[in-house]
């Protein structure tokens, strides 16, 4: 008995680390990676400010490609609407809409995926380097909130998880504006 009563407190203590822990963990997530093409902000801008163009350079469209979409809205700027759906893990399903364009140097989305539809938001930030050459930025920002799970991935996967695929993206990216 005095074995099973020591399991007890043992378990109860680690769930109320775990939950602290889990608070003190941070709320936000942010993750970025860049490249630098060979290109005009102008030929970047119109690539990523068209959803339409999203599975010529998208890594996730290479994991999947029986996925389907639909899009809704304008096919360019605010309101460009892309839903997906895949019945592989990898992919999942959500919806990707344009939030913000501001031309030539930014594109923002909001992100929901699955069921639950967290949101999150990504941006696509354009930089001149010369006129030819710009450096393009994706970046990926999600707010967890009080979800202790989701902050224990945020910090410790998210950035594994998130960044390999952008850098994929961003080398697919390159080689559809370079031509």
């Amino acid at each position: 008995m005095k074995f099973l009563k020591w399991l007890l407190i043992i378990i109860a203590v680690l769930a109320v680390v775990l939950v602290v822990v889990g608070f003190l963990l941070p709320q936000t997530r942010h993750v970025e990676r860049s490249i630098t093409v060979n290109a005009t902000k102008d030929t970047v801008f119109n690539q990523v400010n068209n959803l339409q163009n999203f599975n010529n350079w998208s890594p996730w469209a290479e994991i999947d490609p029986n996925a389907s979409y639909t899009y809704t809205g304008p096919s360019t700027g605010v309101g460009a609407t892309m839903a997906w759906d895949s019945q592989m893990q990898e992919v999942g399903s959500g919806t990707y809409k344009i939030i913000e364009s501001n031309y030539p140097n930014l594109v923002k989305f909001e992100m929901k995926f699955g069921q639950e539809q967290m949101p999150a938001e990504s941006s696509f930030i354009l930089d001149e380097i010369s006129y030819e050459e710009t450096r393009v930025t994706w970046t990926f920002d999600v707010d967890f909130g009080n979800d202790l799970m989701g902050r224990y991935v945020g910090y410790f996967l998210m950035d594994g998880a998130v960044g390999p695929q952008y850098e994929k993206g961003l080398q697919n990216l390159k080689q559809i504006v370079e031509g």
